[in-house]
């Protein structure tokens, strides 16, 4: 999968890293900014069995 991406990207070797490494923030800033805030609520991280 990563060789197809690399070949897909236009430009010398230089240009494909840098739009590797802008592709890869893009995905991460997605997560964080809509994904994991959407899923949070549905998984049971904050169901604590432990109480006081």
């Amino acid at each position: 999968m990563y060789a197809a991406l690399w070949r897909a990207l236009p430009g010398p070797r230089w240009a494909r890293a840098v739009q590797c490494l802008v592709l890869a923030a893009l995905v991460v800033v997605v997560l964080f900014q809509w994904v994991f805030p959407a899923v949070a609520p549905l998984l049971p991280f904050n169901d604590n069995t432990v109480g006081g």
